[in-house]
């Protein structure tokens, strides 16, 4: 596994693979655990190449949240990725993806309204943006997405069929312990430490989800259960 950093080296190292080769792109904030696993691992089973970044987008963050405190720990996420079969590790710096004098925003309008973005203002117009820089410098074949998000992937795959991007979006069931996670009002509300923010019924792209969001601290939690339709 190599660890490239700048876009220009990212696009040398694309650039020297033969023609056919597939790639999968698995963006990712850092931070690796079971459910980005399953991302790596189902890339690597459907590519011929597997790029992943780690990239704590600051444009993702709404008021009140801290961008400085959010975890990282390159070195583990490295090990992590290379155990999984990653062949390039992408980690650009904050004005490597956003240099001095960007001004281009990238917003998918009625699926991002509601939800996440009433609760961080701004936050899936950053998840758009970053995406389609993402997609441009990687050129995959397939990009992978955790249905845990559910609103965020909706929105990327939204994004790739009205711009008309050569892109597969791949949506990966959430990883869970073996008692899963209780997504009702009711069960929410007995646990003073976790008060809902939305607890409801959503419908993104014809897929419809049970939703739920608690925050604890300045620290938002979402989860859904797909009730219909099927993942990507």
């Amino acid at each position: 596994m190599k660890t490239l950093r700048t876009r220009s080296d990212l696009r040398a190292a694309l650039g020297s693979m033969g023609a056919g080769v597939e790639v999968g792109l698995v963006p990712t904030m850092g931070a690796l655990h079971a459910g980005h696993l399953a991302l790596l691992e189902a890339a690597r089973a459907e590519c011929d190449l597997v790029v992943a970044s780690i990239f704590v987008n600051p444009t993702q963050f709404g008021p009140g949240e801290d961008f400085e405190t959010y975890p990282r720990d390159e070195k583990s996420d490295a090990r992590t990725a290379k155990a999984a079969g990653v062949d390039y590790l992408f980690v650009p710096p904050v004005k490597e993806m956003y240099p001095d004098g960007f001004q281009t925003w990238v917003e998918v309008e009625r699926l991002s309204q509601g939800l996440e973005d009433d609760a961080r203002p701004g936050h899936l117009r950053g998840v758009a943006t970053v995406c389609l820089k993402l997609f441009n410098l990687v050129r995959p074949r397939r990009a992978y997405f955790g249905q845990k998000d559910a609103q965020q992937s909706a929105v990327v795959e939204q994004l790739v069929r009205d711009l008309d991007l050569d892109v597969q979006i791949r949506v990966v069931p959430t990883v869970r312990d073996e008692d899963g996670l209780a997504a009702d009002r009711v069960a929410l509300s007995t646990e003073p430490r976790l008060p809902p923010e939305d607890v409801g019924l959503a419908r993104f792209n014809g897929r419809l989800h049970l939703v739920a969001a608690a925050r604890v601290g300045r620290t938002r939690l979402i989860d859904n259960v797909l009730l219909e339709g099927e993942l990507a």
